[in-house]
């Protein structure tokens, strides 16, 4: 099954379960691995509106960092400077265990541990680079500044002034890995229900299109798509990414590209842009850009926008001109999960649970979550269990239209505060006023 998009049977009526996890995404699919591998008779069951690993979990851009959408000064300043180094050194060996996992259970991944290389290429990137790096000294987080020619050693992009770099990532393949790991749950036991819809949940139940599902704890493991389900359309906004892939590159093209050690590769502009260089020698390239969608609006439709698909293009040439009439061979996105507070978190109350606002960092964060609600569910006191992440609760996104105008608003500033940067070569001011606002 871990190779076929062949759905699996839907939710075969009433059903009663120990466990039911709505979602079978990376956070709900780890959370089965853990709670198995801790009590292999628990009765587990997983919901998904499609296949297992539909949406971020199998399409986003290959991260596996120990990224957290929260700075660690943030943290700091609301739990102290402690748990906050608890929160980034759990991100750091979560890195590892994903890498532990994967081998252990024979899922071919395509994993490189390579480490990235964020590139600074004008003065206020550099300015915001050193910022990163002063941060990281503050709380051990890792971070080294590169020189220029340090940079271009790593990745020969263009314009480039300096770089930070951090061991703490690796390159993926997240379809292989979900789909691998979703067999993995299967194979040992838990049920797996695909084209099943949850509508809503409340304590004991999930109500689905397919019957209700019964079980003492419910998991909410739907980051992007969390709007969907009744009660919830303002936990989470669904904010769009998208992606190209060139053709694989001849080695001629990486020996002036670089990315040896398949390092994963940004840079310090606002409006954000990542890569990775695949197992097969593509250049996979995304960024955001895309609306978002008034309502919280979620459709396949909103996953391919030519405008910004032009924009990835443009820039990738930019970044490297040898890749000038490289072909593009695929183009794709999907939306993930953004908390009004950019605050991911992970918590069980009243017997239910849920993980999730990752912000496009949830590669990691979601085998993190998945060991935390092991944790809870178990009812087992761990480091896991007392990190700041768990229990939090974010406020309510604005009711429409003030989260249409809002989101888009701020979208179109980062776009100005590059352009405005680019032209004076000064910090964005806008960007720190909308930074303000959105946390």
């Amino acid at each position: 099954m871990a190779g076929s998009l062949r759905p699996r049977a839907s939710l075969p009526g009433s059903t009663s379960v120990d466990v039911a996890i709505v979602g079978a995404g990376l956070t709900g699919v780890w959370t089965a691995y853990y709670l198995l591998e801790a009590e292999p008779s628990l009765r587990i069951a997983l919901l998904d509106a499609e296949i297992a690993g539909f949406g971020a979990s199998g399409r986003n851009g290959g991260w596996l960092s120990a990224l957290f959408p929260v700075s660690a000064s943030r943290i700091a300043a609301e739990h102290g400077r402690v748990p906050a180094m608890a929160q980034y050194a759990a991100m750091r060996d979560t890195v590892a265990e994903v890498i532990r996992v994967a081998a252990a259970e024979g899922i071919a991944a395509d994993i490189a541990h390579g480490g990235t290389v964020v590139l600074a290429r004008s003065a206020a990137q550099v300015e915001r680079a050193r910022d990163e790096l002063a941060e990281s000294d503050r709380f051990d987080l890792g971070v080294a500044l590169l020189d220029a020619a340090a940079a271009r050693a790593l990745v020969n992009a263009t314009d480039i002034r300096a770089a930070t770099y951090t061991p703490h990532c690796a390159a993926v393949h997240p379809a292989k890995l979900i789909r691998g790991l979703a067999a993995v749950v299967e194979a040992r036991g838990a049920r797996i229900y695909e084209r099943t819809t949850a509508t809503s949940l409340r304590p004991g139940v999930v109500e689905t299109d397919h019957g209700p599902l019964h079980a003492e704890t419910v998991i909410r493991a739907t980051e992007g798509y969390t709007a969907t389900l009744a009660g919830l359309g303002r936990r989470l906004v669904p904010v769009y990414s998208l992606m190209i892939a060139t053709e694989p590159l001849p080695e001629r093209c990486w020996e002036d590209i670089g990315l040896n050690a398949r390092e994963t590769f940004s840079d310090e502009r606002h409006l954000i842009v990542y890569g990775q260089r695949t197992a097969d020698d593509r250049l996979v390239f995304g960024g955001r850009g895309a609306p978002y969608h008034f309502g919280s609006g979620i459709s396949d439709e909103f996953d391919r926008v030519p405008r910004v698909f032009t924009d990835l293009e443009r820039t990738l040439v930019e970044l490297f001109p040898m890749l000038a009439g490289t072909r593009i061979t695929h183009r794709w996105g999907g939306p993930l999960g953004v908390a009004r507070d950019w605050h991911a978190s992970v918590g069980l109350r009243g017997g239910i649970g849920w993980a999730g606002g990752y912000v496009g960092d949830g590669l990691a964060g979601s085998n993190l979550a998945g060991r935390t609600l092991r944790d809870l569910i178990l009812a087992r006191s761990s480091p896991l269990t007392t990190l700041p992440w768990v229990g939090h609760r974010s406020p309510d996104w604005e009711p429409e239209p003030l989260r249409w105008l809002g989101a888009n608003a701020g979208l179109r500033a980062m776009v100005w505060a590059d352009a405005a940067e680019r032209r004076g070569g000064r910090p964005s001011r806008l960007a720190d006023a909308v930074n303000r606002v959105i946390g």
